[in-house]
């Protein structure tokens, strides 16, 4: 299938709009083609009842409710708010696949209206499907990284998306030079959660150099050694949002206790700040372009005279 079509076909018939995640981040990788045209918010699954008695339990589940309330309630501001600087600008989202990395990218979607798409699933679309998609990267692996990079052409001639860019984002400087046409984010997730995703979502593997095959030590040390051969790439990002940085920030001693609500906060403000700086700098330019104007008709003026 053209991957025009597939583009197109994603575009004008999105199945469904899905809904912002509770406070979790799920386990499994997320669903790919899917269109932001509404915010809604999804209420946390209630908790287990108490005996009327246990006030204090009551108390803390209504504090709990009233901070993921008032967290949502923040990103749409902010999201509002950096939007208008954004100017329906593509966001590209670069990092290990992981469930984090998906679930930020939907939520994001849906707090700026944009379309998301995973650029591995594209690939695998294109192909035939993921196991068509798995056995042309075993038998081609040139043709497999050229399908990657037609993803990302199509993808970066586009506006108003948020895309989870595979590993062959950052493989070469040809992909790298289309991340350029929007807001590329590394998001930077430990190894170990990554490699614990793994295990339980082979899906995840696409676009990566781990045997599908493994233990969990096994999978780390090959994440380990892939991450190095990637982080350069990565590093390439216009922001860098550290799962680990969020926690500390936050006073989490456990990173599962960080939400996608937390993660997302810490991407629109990375989104703002650089937004500012490009604003800035279109304005420190204009001077300058109208002097350089003037210049050009001063001797333009001064040409014809001698004339």
């Amino acid at each position: 299938m053209e991957m025009t079509t597939i583009l197109h076909s994603s575009l004008t018939n999105p199945p469904f709009t899905a809904h912002l995640y509770p406070s979790k981040f799920p386990r499994s990788f997320s669903t790919p083609f899917r269109l932001r045209t509404s915010l809604s918010f999804s209420p946390s699954l209630p908790p287990k009842s108490f005996p009327t008695n246990c006030s204090v339990s009551d108390d803390t589940t209504s504090s709990a409710n009233v901070a993921t309330v008032d967290l949502s309630i923040a990103l749409k501001k902010k999201a509002t708010d950096v939007s208008a600087d954004l100017r329906g600008t593509s966001i590209f989202l670069v990092g290990m696949n992981n469930s984090v990395k998906s679930s930020l990218g939907m939520l994001l979607a849906d707090l700026f209206r944009y379309y998301y798409f995973d650029s591995d699933a594209l690939v695998s679309e294109a192909a035939g499907g993921e196991s068509a998609a798995i056995s042309l990267k075993e038998s081609d692996e040139k043709g497999f990284r050229e399908s990657e990079t037609e993803v990302l052409k199509q993808l970066s001639s586009m506006g108003r998306l948020v895309v989870c860019a595979g590993d062959g984002a950052v493989q070469n400087s040809t992909n790298l030079a289309l991340l350029r046409h929007g807001i590329s984010i590394w998001i930077d997730v430990p190894l170990d959660m990554v490699a614990k995703g793994i295990i339980g979502n082979k899906s995840l593997l696409l676009s990566s150099e781990i045997a599908i095959s493994g233990s969990y030590s096994e999978v780390l040390s090959q994440l380990m050694a892939l991450y190095e051969d990637m982080r350069r790439g990565y590093a390439t990002a216009d922001a860098t949002v550290s799962l680990q940085k969020v926690a500390y920030q936050l006073g989490y001693e456990d990173m599962d206790a960080v939400t996608t609500e937390d993660i997302t906060m810490e991407v629109l403000k990375e989104i703002e700040r650089l937004t500012r700086v490009k604003k800035m700098m279109e304005a420190a330019a204009r001077p300058l372009d109208d002097a350089k104007l003037i210049y050009s008709l001063y001797h333009t003026f001064q040409y014809d005279r001698c004339i």
